[in-house]
């Protein structure tokens, strides 16, 4: 499984939770980009408008997923194992996450970050 993982460049704790998703990178397989970026909306087939709701996935079979569900399809394709999105479609496992990454993404500007990608490196952001 590869793709790219689409999040908020300009938060602080988003920007954070992708460098440590990097960081955990041992196939290569993951591309991280902040939907800041130019035509990141028409590449991922998701509104301009809708993209602050939370991360997105673009998998490379053409499939996309967004919160939890991205989240756990980026951490996948990082570890080059489908543990995480077996884990996430257990009956009962996926809601909770999904409840719990509502929760996180709507007071994300109440938790530490790092400097947000899109002040530190303003041209990969629009």
């Amino acid at each position: 499984m590869s793709g790219t993982l689409a999040f908020d460049g300009r938060c602080g704790m988003c920007t954070r939770a992708v460098n440590r998703l990097a960081r955990w990178d041992r196939t290569g397989a993951l591309t991280i980009e902040p939907f800041q970026s130019p035509e990141i909306a028409d590449r991922i087939a998701v509104r301009a408008d809708r993209l602050r709701e939370s991360a997105w996935w673009l998998d490379s079979s053409g499939e996309i997923f967004s919160g939890a569900h991205a989240m756990n399809a980026a951490l996948a394709a990082a570890l080059g194992t489908p543990l995480p999105l077996r884990v996430y479609r257990l009956p009962g496992v996926g809601a909770v996450q999904d409840a719990v990454y509502r929760w996180v993404a709507t007071h994300r500007s109440r938790f530490r970050g790092a400097m947000p990608l899109c002040e530190a490196d303003p041209q990969r952001c629009a």
